[in-house]
């Protein structure tokens, strides 16, 4: 490695580090909490591969994380003896954004701008950009490092205006040590007591010692004792706080810890404590939130729960823990059999981790269940935060699919509301004597569902129709064919169940329809696949319907969106023969073919679709007023 060098950093880098520098967050105190979490992981680590390298610990080395003040040169030391980092591992760790990149970090900075403090406690911790947190306190931070295992010293150094040095540092021990040089007006941090504080509230449950310098030594004047070296002392309990027993911790502790894992300042909605014993033996502490977290659509983002062994920290794996789509939950799972040297490999195919998933999911789920019941306000509260991705558990977890099913909602006509409240139970109980379906549509948005002429008849009977709006709902209702005995159906796919004076009055019209429905078939031969006439339609002309088997057009359009291949598949052209528009059409009039384009194109608007020529249908609109 060269004596010194010097690199830039990454120009959105730059640009995050001149929003932290100034001042863009009130809560400056939570670069503390981010070193500490840092020197723990490293800890952590070091630990964790000492399990297959014992060379990497030597016997009787207590693991900890030291916090120096030097009021004199206005320095702030908190060191480590976790795993280290080499030279490049430096530039990699320091010189990038670790989760969710900067552009989306500095885009939720600008949205929480104005809003509580507890928003800039949020952010930091959930974007991984922790380190950088210390440019809001200090004009220059010197980090040194020995990887564990090597013998290099490795030194680090910069202002945080835009590039940093690397270089050879002195003899270290193992692991890191960040200097931070404070700038005048932040020797708030240079406080023993200030700094204790912020240790207890934010690092208390940190399962190994914080350690700062204790009080002075009295002489027997009972004055400090210059002389008298000072010990090291913990300033956090260090211990385990899921290993304690229920009755033991405070709903203030629990809170606390809870903060340390989600960087959330509010209560979660549910704290679910566990120690099950037998032939698997382990200890889970699960919270559920009540808000969501800004990177709640990051699938890849797996680090809801801590795997433990024995209180030997593992890994965080939300994946091989909790399914995706209850990626929100955070919390420990502190296992007693598995083996210290378990692999995420090996963590895909364990039987006992697989059932400790499997009951892990179902103490979650039967929690919400009890919240739906005992709670219905709080747990409408948590589906609005929270619907879109347990609506992903029914195509995900076909186990749990029966408890999922009553804890899903949805917006109906029966309210009109966006707001989605309205749960499979309701809409069956609120059917009308012998009506065997529940009835759905899906669309873009609320506003086009609750539009949409294929309710008009629904509307015209008083028949509940579920309005789905989200994306996932298209793959849900393909997952979930009945409930309680009742099947669902689009009503805008396939044909409707009509009376038997339904039926008459259909088939006396379409006979004398023929001659219109077959020139309109003719002239969009190329764009459907029939053309008949509707049983749903009381106030429009016409409507596009799918076939029973053919995916409808908001599939497609959401297919295309996440840039797949949708299944091609022409709609049926549905017209209403008891329309004036409809009534006025004659078989043999030139201006037909112009009608029909019009009809399917206005029928295409209606549901969200994108015209193809929006100019032609200008034209052809024009040319038909022009003649009437």
């Amino acid at each position: 490695m060269s004596k010194q060098e010097t690199h830039v950093f990454q120009t959105e880098i730059s640009q995050l580090l001149d929003l932290m520098i100034n001042s863009l967050y009130s809560q400056k105190e939570i670069f503390l909490r981010e070193l500490i979490s840092n020197a723990s992981d490293a800890i952590d680590k070091r630990r964790f591969e000492a399990l297959t390298d014992a060379s990497l610990l030597v016997d009787g080395e207590e693991l900890a994380v030291k916090i120096d003040i030097d009021a004199d040169a206005k320095t702030l030391t908190i060191s480590d003896n976790g795993i280290g980092m080499s030279h490049d591992e430096v530039i990699e760790n320091i010189g990038t954004i670790a989760r969710s990149g900067t552009k989306g970090f500095m885009q939720a900075m600008q949205q929480a701008k104005g809003k509580d403090a507890d928003s800039d406690v949020n952010l930091i911790g959930q974007f991984g950009v922790g380190f950088y947190s210390v440019f809001m306190v200090a004009d220059k931070v010197v980090l040194e490092t020995r990887k564990a295992g090597s013998d290099e010293c490795v030194s680090w150094e910069s202002a945080g205006k835009g590039e940093f040095s690397i270089g050879e540092a002195g003899d270290l021990e193992v692991g890191t040590r960040i200097t931070l040089h404070l700038r005048d007006e932040e020797e708030e941090y240079l406080q023993d007591q200030r700094l204790r504080h912020i240790i207890n509230t934010y690092s208390e449950h940190i399962s190994l010692p914080i350690k700062m310098l204790g009080a002075p030594v009295l002489n027997e004047e009972g004055e400090p004792d210059e002389n008298a070296p000072r010990e090291y002392e913990a300033v956090n309990t260090g211990t385990a706080l899921w290993a304690r027993p229920k009755n033991e911790i405070s709903e203030e502790e629990y809170q606390s810890f809870y903060q340390g894992l989600s960087y959330d300042m509010e209560p979660p909605l549910s704290t679910l404590h566990h120690k099950v014993e037998g032939n698997i033996e382990y200890t889970s502490l699960l919270f559920i939130p009540k808000k969501a977290p800004f990177d709640l659509w990051n699938r890849e983002n797996r680090k809801g729960l801590k795997l433990y062994v024995r209180r030997v920290f593992i890994m965080d794996d939300a994946e091989n823990l909790m399914p995706n789509y209850l990626r929100f939950v955070k919390g420990v799972i502190d296992a007693a059999d598995l083996p210290l040297n378990v692999s995420r490999e090996i963590l895909q195919s364990d039987r006992d981790i697989q059932k400790i998933k499997t009951r892990a999911v179902k103490r979650v789920l039967d929690e919400l269940t009890r919240v739906a019941k005992d709670d219905s306000e709080a747990y409408q509260s948590f589906w609005n935060e929270f619907g879109q991705v347990m609506k992903e558990g029914m195509v995900e977890d076909f186990a749990n699919k029966d408890t999922l099913l009553g804890l899903l909602r949805f917006a109906s006509t029966h309210s009109n509301e966006e707001s989605q409240t309205v749960s499979l139970s309701d809409y069956v109980a609120r059917m009308k004597d012998g009506q065997e379906t529940i009835y759905y549509i899906t669309a873009e948005t609320h506003r086009a569902a609750l539009g949409s002429p294929h309710l008009e008849m629904f509307t015209k009977k008083g028949l509940e129709v579920l309005l789905l709006s989200d994306p996932v709902d298209e793959w849900l209702v393909n997952s979930l064919p009945d409930f309680d005995g009742k099947k669902l159906q689009s009503v805008s796919k396939g044909d409707l169940d009509l009376s038997e004076d339904e039926l008459q009055q259909q088939e006396e019209q379409k006979e004398s329809m023929s001659s219109i429905t077959d020139k309109l078939a003719e002239a969009l031969a190329d764009s459907v696949k029939e053309v008949r006439l509707t049983s749903r339609l009381t106030e429009s002309p016409a409507c596009l319907v799918a076939d029973e088997n053919d995916p409808g057009a908001n599939l497609e359009r959401i297919m295309k969106a996440m840039g797949q291949d949708a299944p091609s598949s022409k709609p049926i052209l549905e017209i209403n023969p008891e329309h004036p528009l409809i009534k006025g059409l004659k078989a043999d009039d030139e201006s037909l073919a112009d009608w029909a384009q019009v009809l399917f194109d206005q029928a295409a608007l209606s549901e969200g679709a994108q015209l193809k020529d929006p100019a032609d249908y200008v034209k052809r609109i024009n040319r038909l007023l022009l003649a009437s």
